[in-house]
Order: C-alpha cells, then sequence, then structure tokens
C-alpha cells in the first residue's frame, strides 16, 4: 500500500522544460511524478506540438477533431501533468534574460530541440552554465549534441538503428515497432543521467551537460544480441512470433486468440508436451534435449499450432498454468492498462479534462517503481492554457512586478 504521507525522491528540486513533443516531456514527466517541481516553457503562439494531437477530450467526451476552444488533446492531458506552465517567445532578444532568471533557481533544464538549436536561440548549456554553475543541463535529440545533422523522429530512428529488423518474418516486410520505443526509450536514459549528475555534484557542486541520442539509446537495446554471431551459424535474426533459438519459445494460435508460451527448459518442455498430451515427445530424439528442439523448430511449432488452435484460449492457459509452464494471454492494450495489478501499484494513471469528467475511461502512464520509504506521484496542476502559470512562476518565484510582466507581455517576450 503506498503511504501518502511519504515524501516523492526529487521533491525541492525544480526543472526548467524546454521540451515538446513526446521524447523530451517524457523525460520531464519522469522527474514531475518522482516529485521535481516542473516548470514547462512554452511558445506563446501555439505551444507544444502535442496540443494539437487528436484524439481529444471535453464537453462532448472524446472526439477525433477539436470541436470546442477548451478541448485538451489527451496528449498534452498526458505529458503535462504535474507541470506548470509557462509561456516564452524564446526568438525574442529579452526572452535571454527571462530564462537566465528562471535557470537562477533551477536545479536541471531539459530540451530536446534539433541538436545545435539551443545554442542558437542563447538558451544552450554554455550560457545555462554561465547563469549557474550548479545546472544539471539535459539535451534529447536524434544523433547527440555533437552531430547536428538533421531532425529525427521515432520512425527513422527505428530504422536507422535496425529494430525494424528485429521483428516480423524474414521474408516480410520491416516492421515498425507498435509504440514509439526510440520516443520512450531515451528520455529514461536522459533521467539515468541526470540523477546521475546531480549526484556527482553533491561531491562537486558543479553541473554538467547530459548528452542523450535517440539513435544511440535504441541502438544499444538493438545491440543486446549479437547479430553477427547469429549470422555466422546461420540462425535467424528476424524472430516473428517465435525465438526459434530458445524453441518453444513464442507466440501461438488458439481457437479465439493467441498466448505466449515459456518452455525453454527440460522442465518447462516436459510440462508443454503433458498438456499437449503426447508425455511422449520429451522422449524422441527430434524433441528430447534442447538443443534437439532447436534445431527442429518448425516442425515442434507446428505440432504445438496444431494443438493450440483446436482450443480456446482459455483452456489452453489452463492447461499449462496447470503443468507449471510460463504461459499468457496476448492482450490488448486497453485490457492491459486496467489489469489490477499495474492499477494498484499506480503504474497506469486515470486521467480526465480538468472541468468536464469523461464517461470513457482514461488511463494513461504512471511512474512504475516503488519505494520503501517514498512515494510518486504528480501535482495538481496542468498548463489547460499556454502560459497558465505566468503569473505564479514570473510573479511568485523570479519577483516579476506587475509592472515588468506587463512590459514583457506588450513586447511580445511573454503571453
Amino acid at each position: 500500500m503506498i503511504d501518502p504521507t511519504n515524501p516523492r525522491p526529487l521533491e525541492g528540486l525544480r526543472v526548467i522544460d524546454l521540451t515538446r513533443a513526446l521524447a523530451g516531456p517524457y523525460a520531464t514527466l519522469l522527474l514531475a511524478g518522482l516529485g521535481a517541481e516542473v516548470i514547462k516553457v512554452e511558445d506563446p503562439k501555439g505551444g507544444d506540438l502535442a496540443r494539437e494531437n487528436s484524439p481529444y477530450v471535453g464537453r462532448d467526451g472524446v472526439v477525433i477533431e477539436r470541436r470546442h476552444e477548451d478541448d485538451i488533446s489527451i496528449s498534452h492531458l498526458t505529458r503535462a501533468r504535474g507541470k506548470r506552465g509557462v509561456a516564452l517567445n524564446l526568438k525574442h532578444p529579452q526572452a535571454k534574460q527571462v530564462f537566465a532568471d528562471l535557470v537562477r533557481t533551477a536545479d536541471i533544464v531539459v530540451e530536446n530541440f534539433t541538436a545545435g538549436t539551443a545554442d542558437r536561440l542563447g538558451v544552450g548549456y554554455d550560457f545555462a552554465r554561465e547563469v549557474n554553475p550548479r545546472i544539471v543541463y539535459a539535451s534529447l535529440s536524434g544523433f547527440g549534441a555533437d552531430a547536428p545533422d538533421g531532425k529525427a523522429m521515432d520512425i527513422v530512428i527505428q530504422a536507422l538503428s535496425g529494430a525494424m529488423y528485429t521483428s516480423g518474418e524474414h521474408d516480410h516486410p520491416p516492421v515498425r515497432i507498435g509504440i514509439p520505443m526510440a520516443d520512450m526509450l531515451a528520455p529514461v536514459f536522459a533521467v539515468i543521467g541526470i540523477l546521475s549528475a546531480l549526484e556527482q555534484r553533491h561531491r562537486t557542486g558543479v553541473g554538467q551537460h547530459v548528452d542523450v541520442s535517440m539513435l544511440g539509446a535504441l541502438t544499444s537495446f538493438v545491440a543486446i544480441e549479437n547479430w553477427a554471431a547469429m549470422r555466422a551459424v546461420d540462425m535467424p535474426a528476424r524472430t516473428g512470433l517465435t525465438v526459434q533459438r530458445l524453441s518453444p519459445f513464442g507466440v501461438f494460435e488458439c481457437a479465439d486468440g493467441y498466448v505466449a508460451v515459456v518452455a525453454v527448459h527440460q522442465k518447462l518442455a516436459a510440462g508443454l508436451f503433458r498438456a499437449m498430451g503426447e508425455p511422449g515427445l520429451i522422449d524422441d530424439p527430434a524433441y528430447a534435449t534442447r538443443d534437439s528442439r532447436v534445431a527442429n523448430a518448425n516442425q515442434l511449432e507446428a505440432r504445438i499450432n496444431a494443438w493450440s488452435r483446436t482450443l480456446p484460449l482459455a483452456e489452453v492457459v489452463a492447461k499449462l498454468e496447470a503443468e507449471g509452464v510460463p504461459v499468457a494471454e496476448v492482450r490488448h492494450p486497453e485490457d492491459a492498462l486496467v489489469d489490477p495489478r499495474v492499477v494498484a501499484r499506480e503504474e497506469t494513471n486515470a486521467i480526465s479534462h480538468p472541468a468536464y469528467p469523461s464517461g470513457d475511461e482514461l488511463r494513461t502512464a504512471g511512474i512504475p517503481i516503488r519505494f520503501s520509504g517514498a512515494r510518486t506521484g504528480f501535482d495538481d496542476v496542468l498548463p489547460v492554457a499556454i502560459g497558465e502559470h505566468n503569473g505564479s512562476v514570473y510573479g511568485d518565484i523570479l519577483g516579476y512586478d506587475d509592472a515588468k510582466l506587463a512590459a514583457l507581455t506588450a513586447a511580445g517576450v511573454v503571453a
């Protein structure tokens, strides 16, 4: 049970969030859920790109096209949770001084512009370090801060990393991973880097630049398998529904769905064969050892599918569980998000429009980390409008009086 009186681990830290779209905002979302105060900086004209992502939610429920001014993109509702929002036109000459004032109060800056853009705007690491030598400044980009050679989207990184050729059948087209893997993985590494830099700052008193590339993050995951070694022994790189070098291991068809089965080791393989009603297969030379099962994976998988296709999914699961074989129904994401186990641990969260509760249960990502002496969770704050929290941030935190804020607004620096 989560103790609501526990503190969150990053309470007391302030983050200046220059990010937009998904990769950067997910990094700052993690920091917010761990307790940091996140101040989200948006351009006065349009704000974060995610504000325009369909679908939206509002007074008419969930809709595919925005119908009312106060409809909110579910992407924005998800990614901006727990953040205060200010408007700041970083292209305006006076914005640099406002940014400097923000950085003086902060511990962390996160940006995910195309490499080199933050420096051109005058809000890069070198400037932030001059203003606040203790600042930990994280840059997320497609190819790294030292390689400003083009914009990168998740699908581009999936293609370049080789990830698209790790799934699907060997003679089929490449397969895009269904979730934005590069956009989600790079920010996790960014947060690891930020927390590591903060720990080093405890010892040195000095911050530093944390530089994470989407291509490097996803390629490092692809590289966990040694593709050259597998090619050398003629093992298929693309595994499709099964991994034949671990056979029997993979997804098999039932009469009304699919199951994932792991029967790699001798005991598990014997349990699978008993569940299939063919206990003698464990003594068959073709399937008697792990190596022989791998060598005869095609015919073994055909036998498993011939059995599982005749039975309802629930029966296949029950038979395999009775034999101690790891098995699971292949679920739709909507079903997975309401699994009582992840709901109880707050690993997924319910969200709703702040003014119009929806009849549809909308669930999104939580913080999938548990602590014995701390909690996670998001402050009840959201920048619904661009510049929603200008007053509390520019006024209360930076100390700008009404006259200064009015002058900055009139000049188009803030809105």
